[in-house]
């Protein structure tokens, strides 16, 4: 399960690249299609692309909040015990925590993902409750 952090990390940074990008691009649409034939093709990028369908394209109801199992910390102990560099996998292990403080798009599709293929709850985003009109 370690590996899948550095898979679901990879996707949520290319996803957090066109979401900044000049071009209005369509988040669902894009997952949609590189389901069928592409190279990034993967049961991640149908899970994706569910979730898309579920929370819309731009995941607006998910916190940008990823929990961690474990098993990231578990993989990073066992590679630092054999001398086995592991930086991609550290580095998404450390793209979690540092999701807890940071609103990041990147947070909300691995937040996603995780609750896609394992069921993993995902943190809701808070609204605001409108009080009386001052008026």
């Amino acid at each position: 399960n370690g590996i899948e952090y550095g898979l679901m990390q990879s996707y949520a940074e290319g996803f957090e690249i066109m979401e900044h990008s000049e071009f209005d691009l369509d988040a669902h649409e894009i997952s949609g299609i590189w389901r069928n034939g592409s190279v990034v093709r993967s049961w991640l990028l149908e899970l994706l692309h569910a979730a898309f369908e579920t929370h819309g394209a731009k995941l607006e109801d998910i916190a940008p909040y990823v929990e961690d199992s474990g098993e990231g910390r578990w993989t990073i102990n066992e590679a630092l015990n054999e001398n086995v560099p592991a930086p991609v996998i550290a580095a998404s292990l450390f793209a979690r925590f540092a999701s807890r403080d940071d609103i990041k798009f990147s947070a909300k599709v691995a937040a996603a993902l995780r609750n896609q293929f394992g069921g993993h709850a995902v943190k809701a985003v808070e609204r605001a409750k409108a009080g009386p009109d001052p008026r």
